[in-house]
């Protein structure tokens, strides 16, 4: 789960992270009032959105030449201004795609004097199996960029938990950041806290771009992206309170109500597949054959009909799918249930796209035969293979 940057900084001051001051607001009658609540002269006015890139981002209903998401103020007018200007329109970045996304609040905080731009995240280093510190000097940009132009700047410290971050570890942090004296004495008490933070909170990735070393040679964390391990979100219902359902896929949030495993994507062919390994394997497969997959959906394996009736309506309400293909191997899941799910989902809903079902494994001769009495115009499949090249060559046929 992720949550809002201001969201992100409170969590953080709770733990003792430098922050500034800073005030959200949900309309731009409240600008005033959250401009006189800081010390000036200078405000930063932030689009609030689930995206990197704001500050170069472009709102679509401005033109061209328009600022971007995160705007300087140096008045209070100016801050009323640009709420004015931001509030309701689209913003458009590099992560939100061609359409952009809505911004319905702000983040007026106080500025700072910057002297330095550095990197700093945590996460979990896949290979090793702990937390680590991923820090750079090129802060303030795209990391992703800094990897494939200087990788040699970036430096992997990984965290031993059985010990937390110790001091040698955040020596190793600061000298990797070239700090020096005060900044460096106050990276010896961040990176702990940051550790901290990340832990107990069940994070899966703490990404703070750019931290700032001040013009007094103090850090402060001037921008932070959180997100939370959604498995653990059960522990922390504080954290469940700062869910911007606003923010998600419909059709995701509509998934997790029935707890389905979805993710919504770009393709055009709509797959159900009970099992993880399964459903990356029907996607590789789709794109194999020349289409794209319009969505990750694991059922899984104890799903009744009632679930598969919500997968099934979840992606034929989306608009960009044109053929589905329904791959279950029975295991713990039965195929029979698979089938009175899709029969029951298709009366209810109907069928406007081809549709290709393939079912092997326990029940599948009586989940057949529902598929064959119920009158449906199903395009049966006898392997994953042959069910891929079914669904494509239909869709492409309907186009």
């Amino acid at each position: 789960m992720n949550i809002h940057e201001h969201q992100a900084k409170a969590v953080l001051k709770t733990f003792g992270a430098p922050v500034a001051e800073g005030v959200a607001i949900f309309s731009a009658d409240e600008a005033a009032a959250a401009a006189d609540k800081l010390p000036g002269p200078l405000w930063v006015v932030k689009s609030q959105i689930h995206a990197g890139g704001r500050g170069k981002g472009k709102f679509k209903e401005l033109g061209p030449d328009a600022k971007g998401g995160v705007r300087l103020a140096f008045s209070k007018d100016e801050v009323i201004a640009h709420a004015r200007e931001m509030l309701g329109n689209t913003l458009v970045t590099h992560q939100t795609g061609p359409e952009g996304k809505q911004v319905n609040r702000l983040y007026i905080e106080d500025g700072a004097d910057i002297a330095r731009e550095l990197y700093c995240s945590l996460l979990v280093n896949r290979e090793t199996g702990k937390v680590a510190f991923v820090v750079s000097t090129e802060g303030g940009m795209d990391i992703e960029q800094v990897a494939h132009d200087t990788p040699e700047k970036i430096h992997t410290i990984d965290i031993d938990p059985e010990y937390g971050v110790t001091q040698g570890d955040a020596v190793r942090i600061a000298e990797a950041l070239h700090l020096h004296d005060v900044a460096r004495d106050d990276m010896m008490e961040l990176a702990p806290t940051l550790y901290k933070a990340f832990t107990e909170k069940d994070m899966s990735l703490l990404e703070i771009n750019p931290l700032i070393v001040m013009e007094n040679h103090h850090l402060r964390v001037l921008d932070a992206k959180v997100s939370f391990d959604g498995n653990a979100l059960f522990r922390h219902p504080d954290i469940m309170e700062l869910r911007d359902t606003t923010e998600e896929d419909a059709k995701e949030i509509e998934a997790s109500k029935y707890d389905l495993a979805y993710v919504a994507l770009d393709g055009n062919i709509g797959c159900m597949v009970n099992g993880a390994g399964l459903a990356m394997a029907t996607m590789d497969i789709i794109k194999l054959y020349g289409a794209e997959p319009a969505n990750f959906l694991d059922v899984g394996g104890g799903a009744s009909k009632e679930k598969v009736t919500a997968a099934f309506k979840i992606i034929t309400a989306d608009k960009n799918v044109k053929g589905i293909l329904v791959n279950i191997f029975g295991g713990i899941m039965r195929c029979d249930v698979i089938a009175e799910g899709v029969v029951a989902a298709v009366k209810d809903v109907g069928l406007q796209v081809p549709l290709v079902v393939r079912l092997e494994g326990t029940n599948v001769e009586k989940g057949k035969q529902i598929i064959n009495e119920s009158g449906l115009n199903v395009i049966a499949a006898d392997d994953l293979d042959d069910a891929a090249q079914k669904i494509v060559a239909a869709v492409k046929e309907a186009e």
